[in-house]
Parts: C-alpha cells; sequence; structure tokens
C-alpha cells in the first residue's frame, strides 16, 4: 500500500494532479462526479500534504467590555518561548555561599559580624557567638536623617526577598532576586523571565478554541448552521462567576471553518448547505469569520467575537446533477483561487491498469483488517466484473469502472464469506457469490419481476386484487 494516500487514488491520474497542485499552492478545489469516484478519498488525501498547523486560536477575557471576547493567535515559537519563560521564571537553586555575602547575610544565612554560614533559623552565628543581624542604618547618628528625610527603610532581618543590582563592563544594569527556599538553600530569579510569566498569567482568562495539536482535515458534510459558523452556549446564569456561571468567552464555541484554519475543509453533497452557502463564501473570501450567539433567546446571543481566523483549503464535492445547485459566486471564488475537476467513470483496459485494480483489491483488505487477501483467480474475478460494470453502466467497451465503492463492497462480502469458512484467502468462487448477494434492490426486482415498475406494483396487496379483478373482466 502506498504510504502517499494520493497513490491508492485508481484511475484519476489528472484529479489527482490538480489535487496536488491545489494543496501545495494553497487553492480550492471542486470535484464533480457520481458517488463512489474517489472524491472524499482525493480531499482526505490533500490534508496529508498540507503542513501541519503552526497557530492555534485561543478567545481572551475582554475587561472593558465581557461580551466582547477578543481572539488572539498563538504560533508554535510563541508556545515555545512561554514554555522556555515558565522554566527560566522558576529559578535556579543556590547554596547560601554561590550567591554574594550581602544577600547571604540579608537571608539570614550568614552573620553579619564575622560572615560564617549557619542555618536560616539560627539567631546566633556559631562562630562569634554574637547575634547574626545587625541593623547598621538603625545604628548611625543619622538613622532619624536617613528615614525621614532621605526615605531609608530599616530592614527586618532575616529577609525574603531580596533585590540586588549590578552593573556589566559596559555599564548596563543588571538586576538579580533571590529568595529562601528553605534553611540552606537559596532561589535565584531573573526579573525580566518574571515578568514575562506575570504577563502569561494575565492571559490565564482564555479559553483555547482551535488548539495547536488537531487534524489538518475537517469535514463538515450535512453541517448545521452552528456546527459549520460556532456558537456561544447559553448560560442561565447570566455569565456572573460569582453566581456559578461561566464568563463569556469561556462559553465560545468554534465552527468547522474555525477548526480548519491553516488545513482542509471538506464539504460533500455541498449543495445541501443551502444558505450556508453564503456564509462560506464570506470565510473564504475574508479569511476570518466571527462567532456569535445562533439562539436569540440565549444568553449567548449578546456575545460576538469579531474577526476569528479561518484560513483554510476548501473541498467541495457534489454529483453532476447537483451542480446547477451550488451558489455561482461561491464557484467563481472556486475557480478564481482554485480548480473545478470533473472525475473519470472509466479507464483503458490494459495490463497497467490490471494491476491497479489488483492494488485496489489490496488496499480494501488493508483498510478494512478484518477480511483474509485475495487469491490470483479472485483478484480475475474482480477485474472482469469492473469490465462488465464498464460496459453496463457507461457503454464503455475496454474498459474499466471506477465506480470503485460499489466494487468495494463486493470484496468486502467476498472477505466476510472466506472469514465465515475460515478460509486462507478470498476465492474466485467467493466473488462470485458476493456479486450475487451484492445486487441492488432494483436489480432483485428485475431479476423476480422483469422490471422495476412490475416489482412496484407488488408493494400493496390492493395492486394485486385489483389486477386479477381486471383480469375477470377481461380488460387485461
Amino acid at each position: 500500500m502506498p504510504k502517499d494516500p494520493l497513490e491508492m487514488i485508481i484511475g484519476q491520474e489528472e484529479a489527482v494532479r490538480i489535487a496536488r497542485l491545489a494543496a501545495g499552492q494553497h487553492r480550492h478545489l471542486l470535484l464533480v462526479g457520481p458517488p463512489g469516484t474517489g472524491k472524499s478519498m482525493i480531499a482526505k488525501a490533500m490534508a496529508f500534504h498540507i503542513p501541519r498547523p503552526t497557530e492555534e486560536i485561543l478567545v481572551l477575557h475582554n475587561p472593558r467590555n465581557p461580551e466582547r471576547p477578543i481572539p488572539i493567535i498563538h504560533t508554535s515559537d510563541d508556545l515555545r518561548k512561554e514554555e522556555d519563560i515558565k522554566k527560566v521564571a522558576k529559578g535556579k537553586i543556590r547554596r547560601p555561599e554561590d550567591v554574594p555575602r550581602i544577600v547571604s547575610e540579608r537571608l539570614g544565612f550568614a552573620c553579619m559580624n564575622c560572615g560564617q554560614l549557619s542555618d536560616r533559623d539560627e539567631d546566633y552565628c556559631p562562630g562569634c557567638s554574637q547575634a547574626k543581624f545587625k541593623d547598621k542604618v538603625r545604628d548611625s547618628p543619622f538613622s532619624d536623617l536617613l528615614s525621614q528625610v532621605f526615605n531609608v527603610g530599616f530592614y527586618e532581618y532575616p529577609e525574603e526577598e531580596v533585590h540586588l543590582s549590578s552593573f556589566d563592563k559596559e555599564g548596563n544594569e543588571e538586576i538579580r532576586i533571590y529568595q529562601a527556599v528553605d534553611n540552606q538553600r537559596v532561589r535565584e530569579y531573573d526579573p525580566e523571565a518574571l515578568e514575562g510569566l506575570n504577563k502569561l498569567q494575565e492571559k490565564r482568562k482564555s479559553k483555547t478554541i482551535v488548539p495547536l495539536k488537531r487534524s489538518p482535515f475537517v469535514q463538515a458534510t450535512g453541517a448545521s448552521e452552528t456546527e459549520l459558523l460556532g456558537d456561544v452556549k447559553h448560560d442561565p446564569w447570566g455569565g456572573m462567576p460569582e453566581a456559578g456561571g461561566q464568563m463569556p468567552y469561556q462559553r465560545v464555541i468554534p465552527g468547522a471553518i474555525h477548526e480548519a484554519h491553516q488545513g482542509v475543509l471538506f464539504v460533500d453533497e455541498l449543495p445541501q448547505l443551502g444558505r450556508l452557502q453564503h456564509h462560506l463564501l464570506t470565510a473564504m473570501q475574508e479569511r476570518h469569520f466571527h462567532i456569535s450567539g445562533m439562539n436569540p433567546t440565549s444568553s449567548g446571543a449578546a456575545v460576538k467575537v469579531e474577526r476569528v481566523p479561518c484560513n483554510f483549503v476548501f473541498v467541495g464535492a457534489c454529483n453532476i446533477n447537483e451542480l446547477e445547485h451550488i451558489l455561482p459566486p461561491l464557484r467563481s471564488r472556486i475557480l478564481g483561487n482554485g480548480y473545478e475537476v470533473l472525475l473519470e467513470t472509466v479507464m483503458p483496459k490494459n495490463a497497467a491498469n490490471s494491476l491497479k485494480l489488483a492494488q485496489f483489491f489490496a488496499q480494501e483488505v488493508l483498510i478494512d483488517q478484518k477480511i483474509p487477501h485475495g487469491s490470483k483467480d479472485a483478484i480475475s474475478a474482480l477485474i472482469r466484473e469492473a469490465e462488465r460494470r464498464a460496459l453496463e453502466i457507461d457503454g464503455a467497451k475496454g474498459a474499466y469502472t471506477l465506480r470503485l465503492r460499489g466494487l468495494g463492497g463486493v470484496i468486502r462480502l467476498a472477505g466476510d464469506l472466506a472469514k465465515t469458512e475460515e478460509a486462507e484467502l478470498i476465492t474466485a468462487e467467493h466473488v462470485k457469490r458476493a456479486l450475487k448477494s451484492s445486487k441492488s434492490v432494483e436489480q432483485q426486482l428485475v431479476d423476480k419481476y422483469g422490471s422495476v415498475w412490475q416489482g412496484q406494483s407488488k408493494d400493496h396487496m390492493s395492486s394485486h386484487i385489483i389486477s386479477e379483478e381486471k383480469k375477470a373482466r377481461g380488460y387485461v
């Protein structure tokens, strides 16, 4: 099985080429084709070729206007810096003898008379037997002048924290902060790191709505308005934490368009979005979209987060007969910055494509993980069925069908039969029986009644009675 998911897609060489180009250039893509031709698989494979996200999205509490939380972006570099700040802000553990003597004295480790070190909780020096602390300022004859005029304070020893200034060779001031950890250790801090930590603590009133570690592929097929665009949850306590409620920023829920930031947003059956296509178009154009409460009776309706990032690669898909129901400006946006691709339904019958069908057989087995592999005759039987379906469905002679979802169902059913019989491999007989059991209801009606219409007429007993009455009266 190929390591590149795009190489797992069978028979859609042009679509794969364009998908690879769209992923590399950050272009949008519209895939059009019948069911089972690989549209969803191409979209998922594109995400494999897009770089991993480097940004996470947060909403920050706005103290001036709590109902207008502020969106912010953190890059992977920002997050690494924050981790570094936290590590540095923890400080370094030192021994009292490794810090300046004045620091050891003021923290209570060193005697102010003889300088000998001892435990911090000892009031008398074990060396000189005198009190470890003496207030040099208080003992000065100018203590009143220093205190009242020059505002020099008197220290209470031992101090809990000491700030020490020094100057480097270039005359720049450096400040260090020292704190006593216990009786025998000192912690040294860098004040710049502490300032950074304080700023981080200020940002604690935030909520990460789109984390850095996330899947680059987001599927929004059949999404509701809140699922696609986001919402703000209702709070019966009016957003008052003191009453047990949640602040507005804590109730913000991202939509699929925001979760797909720096990734792929895939919408299958695109016309089913209806009027939401207008909002999707706006998000694609602006690359940001607000989040607000969708329920007008909810307390979340008063909350709005402006300009939430949503820079994604859009991949839409639909069947051929639904193309006209896609919003024209949306198609124009896709063509203006991307591609529209019509998927193939058949591929030529040749040795290379026969090998591709063999690869498809093996891929289905590996993906399913519950069925055995196929023998050569089983693969040959599947290849013959692919040729038959190309002729029957698309009228293509000398070709293989690319409506592979149906063939995948045949492989799994044949595998289940082989598993039930405890067979080592799927055989041609298993495939033959699977083909018989995997017919659509319409085909079963044709086999049983001669036509779908005849089968539908048997749906009610009254239809049979009316038919018999017509025969009795000679109308038939």
